[in-house]
C-alpha cells in the first residue's frame, strides 16, 4: 500500500474536501454549518482522497471546539486515525452524525462502523448516542398543558442552583461525565457556560413554577450558530414523574415559534426514554442520530 499524503486545506484548495463519496449525507447535514478551509484536512493515497475531517469553531474562536465531520473510505480506518492524530488541534469532542435508522441499513451501518473505528484508533472513545430532532411549523404547535407558570429570571445564581438540583440525579451522559470529573458543581457550571455561549438573548431563559410558586425546572429557548434550538430542558428531582418536561418543551417551542423560528433543532440521549417520548408527543421527528466521542483522557463516565 502506498504512503499517505496529509493535506491541510485553504481557500484555494477547499473544493478538494468534497472529492469523496458521502454515504452518510453529511453535506446535507452541514448545509448551514460554516467551516474554515484551514480547519479542514484530507488524506490522499495515490492521489485519491481516502479520509477527510473538518474541525469547527465559532468565528471568534482561535482554536476548534470539536470535530464534527469525519469521513473514511472502507478499509482506510488507519488513514482516518492518522489524519486526526497528525492535526495541529486536539479538541476533546468528536461527533459522528448519522442518518436516522442507520442500524437497519447494511451499507450505512458499515460506513458508520468504519468511521467509528477510525475515531477509536485516534484516541476517541464513545460517550453516548443521541437522537437529533427538528420541529417545523407544519408539525403544528404542541398543546400547552397550562399547569406551570413561566417567568424570566435575571440572576444567574438562581439558574445555577436549579442546575445543581437537576444534575444531582440525571440520565444525561454529558452531565454524568462532568460529575465524574468535578462533581455536580462542575456539571451545573458547564451547563450555565453553554447557555451563555449561545448567541441568543439572555432574557429568553425561563424558570417554570407551579401555580403555588414552587420551582419545577428551567427551559432555555436558544439559537446556536446554526439556528433556533431547544437549549435545555430540566426538571428538579422532587417534581419528576408528572410529565413536566413536556410542559417545558411545549413552552419552549411556543416561545421560539413566536420569535419567528422556521425550524427548531433539539437533541436528547438515546437512552433518555422519557425525554424522547416527550419530543415525539410534541411533534419533533428524529431527523438524524449522533454518536458522541470524547478524547480518551476526557472520558470518565457512561
Amino acid at each position: 500500500m502506498t504512503d499517505l499524503v496529509m493535506r491541510t486545506l485553504d481557500a484555494n484548495s477547499a473544493h478538494l474536501f468534497h472529492t469523496m463519496p458521502d454515504p452518510l449525507a453529511l453535506a446535507e447535514k452541514h448545509r448551514r454549518t460554516t467551516f474554515r478551509p484551514e480547519w479542514q484536512r484530507i488524506a490522499l493515497r495515490d492521489g485519491r482522497t481516502v479520509a477527510r475531517a473538518a474541525w469547527w469553531g465559532r468565528a471568534e474562536d482561535t482554536e476548534p471546539l470539536l470535530i464534527n465531520w469525519l469521513d473514511v473510505a472502507e478499509g482506510e480506518e488507519a488513514a482516518g486515525a492518522e489524519l486526526l492524530r497528525t492535526a495541529p488541534w486536539r479538541p476533546d469532542e468528536l461527533d459522528l452524525d448519522l442518518p436516522g435508522g442507520w442500524r437497519d441499513d447494511a451499507g450505512l451501518r458499515a460506513a458508520a462502523e468504519t468511521r467509528a473505528a477510525a475515531a477509536r484508533l485516534a484516541g476517541y472513545a464513545p460517550l453516548v448516542e443521541r437522537f437529533l430532532y427538528r420541529w417545523t411549523p407544519d408539525r403544528g404547535l404542541p398543546e400547552r398543558p397550562g399547569r406551570l407558570v413561566f417567568t424570566p429570571e435575571p440572576d444567574d445564581a438562581v439558574f445555577l442552583d436549579l442546575l445543581r438540583r437537576i444534575h444531582s440525579v440525571t440520565l444525561d451522559a454529558h452531565a454524568r461525565r462532568a460529575i465524574a470529573q468535578g462533581g455536580v458543581e462542575q456539571a451545573a457550571q458547564e451547563e450555565l457556560d453553554i447557555f451563555h455561549w449561545m448567541p441568543s438573548p439572555r432574557s429568553w431563559w425561563q424558570i417554570a413554577r407551579t401555580r403555588a410558586g414552587d420551582p419545577v425546572g428551567i427551559h432555555i429557548p436558544a439559537r446556536n450558530p446554526s439556528g433556533p434550538c431547544v437549549g435545555f430542558i430540566g426538571v428538579v428531582p422532587e417534581h419528576r414523574g408528572h410529565g413536566y418536561a413536556y410542559d417545558l418543551l411545549a413552552e419552549c417551542t411556543h416561545f421560539l415559534a413566536a420569535e419567528g423560528a422556521e425550524f427548531i433543532a433539539a437533541a436528547t440521549d438515546r437512552s433518555n426514554f422519557p425525554m424522547a417520548a416527550h419530543f415525539t408527543k410534541a411533534g419533533y421527528p428524529v431527523v438524524r442520530e449522533r454518536v458522541n466521542f470524547w478524547a480518551d483522557g476526557a472520558v470518565s463516565a457512561g
